[in-house]
């Protein structure tokens, strides 16, 4: 009789783990997201990586160094050693150099409506029709650049966002070596 009640105990623990295990799966890396979020998600392969989801998977495997994101700059090196407890290391150049943030700006007299800068924006941020003009949705734009090769009339430059009193910053200081130098 014992024996029977213990098949029945470890049944009934066996389904209950078997249901923990479907109710509570944790779904993907945790730490991948975490990394994707602090990215900047502007999706423009300078990584080398086909978007920041990958870049930060490679991340998080050990397969990529956190100094290759150029739209990062300097401060998304530092917050990616900071959030997994490495110390941060300079911008990598070959994958580019830190600059201002642009915004891609299309002449809409010279646009043809071709549909090639819309195909090759990774997040939707140019907004037309065929044969009609294009123009940018500039919250959206990442500054990628992505959109330029594509367009056969050259209608798109990349222009520094306005500063607006919500997108002020401080200025960088000057490195000692230039302080004592002026």
């Amino acid at each position: 009789m014992s024996f029977f009640v213990l098949i029945l105990l470890f049944a009934g623990l066996g389904i209950l783990l078997g249901y923990a295990a479907i109710r509570f799966k944790v779904e993907g890396n945790p730490i991948v997201d975490q990394i994707d979020a602090v990215l900047p998600q502007t999706q423009c392969g300078q990584c080398n990586f086909p978007g920041c989801r990958p870049y930060a998977e490679a991340i998080a495997n050990g397969e990529a160094d956190i100094n290759q994101c150029p739209p990062g700059g300097e401060a998304g090196i530092a917050a990616l050693a900071d959030l997994l407890g490495v110390e941060a290391k300079p911008l990598n150049e070959e994958n580019g150099v830190e600059a201002t943030t642009l915004v891609a700006v299309i002449d809409e007299d010279v646009c043809i409506g071709c549909k090639l800068c819309i195909q090759a924006c990774p997040v939707d941020a140019i907004l037309g029709a065929p044969k009609q003009m294009h123009t940018v949705i500039e919250s959206e734009c990442t500054g990628c650049e992505l959109c330029i090769p594509p367009c056969p009339v050259e209608c798109i430059t990349m222009e520094p966002i306005a500063k607006t009193l919500a997108l002020w910053q401080w200025d960088k200081p000057d490195a000692p070596s230039e302080r004592k130098a002026s």
